[in-house]
């Protein structure tokens, strides 16, 4: 569940998403190919892993039943134990190949920073429990200067029964 507040558009959105994380091995090939695009060397990656999601959003002024989705991939490349840079195939805020420098604070929070064309994004992600994580973003102009929108998610994870 997620609620966001557009200012540019004085809008306030909710979303219920199903989103899904895998890892993928280094050598899959969506994830070789991928790299090599890049210029990246395989052995400066860590726990590489892909991102599905679908969303239902409240605010969908063509078609309120429409169902938003995509998929990417995402490859860690760590630069010490608490900061690094992510490549994405295909962004959040923009639907554009994006790289995004990441840290972790001194209290497990993962704070992520994206430059896009047009936007700068800042999302911060931090776990209540094992199974629910919290997840707050801005975006920003690309000069950085105003506020686009702000967003607030509560994400459960659906654990799956075990086979009896």
């Amino acid at each position: 569940m997620r609620s966001g507040h557009s200012l540019a558009f004085q809008q306030f959105e909710e979303v219920l998403s199903v989103v899904e994380i895998n890892p993928l091995k280094a050598d899959d090939s969506a994830v070789v190919e991928f790299i090599n695009a890049q210029g990246i060397a395989g052995e400066k990656i860590k726990a590489p892993f892909a991102m599905k999601w679908e969303a239902e959003s409240d605010w969908e002024p063509d078609d309120p039943t429409a169902v938003a989705a995509g998929q990417c991939i995402l490859v860690p490349i760590p630069e010490t134990e608490t900061t690094g840079v992510i490549l994405r195939s295909v962004g959040y805020a923009e639907a554009e190949q994006a790289s995004s420098n990441y840290s972790f604070s001194s209290d497990g929070t993962f704070i992520l920073h994206t430059k896009y064309g047009q936007s700068i994004a800042e999302e911060r992600i931090w776990f209540v429990s094992e199974n629910v994580r919290c997840r707050s973003s801005v975006l920003r102009t690309s000069e950085g200067s105003g506020i686009l929108q702000t967003s607030f998610a509560s994400e459960v994870r659906r654990i799956k029964p075990s086979a009896a």
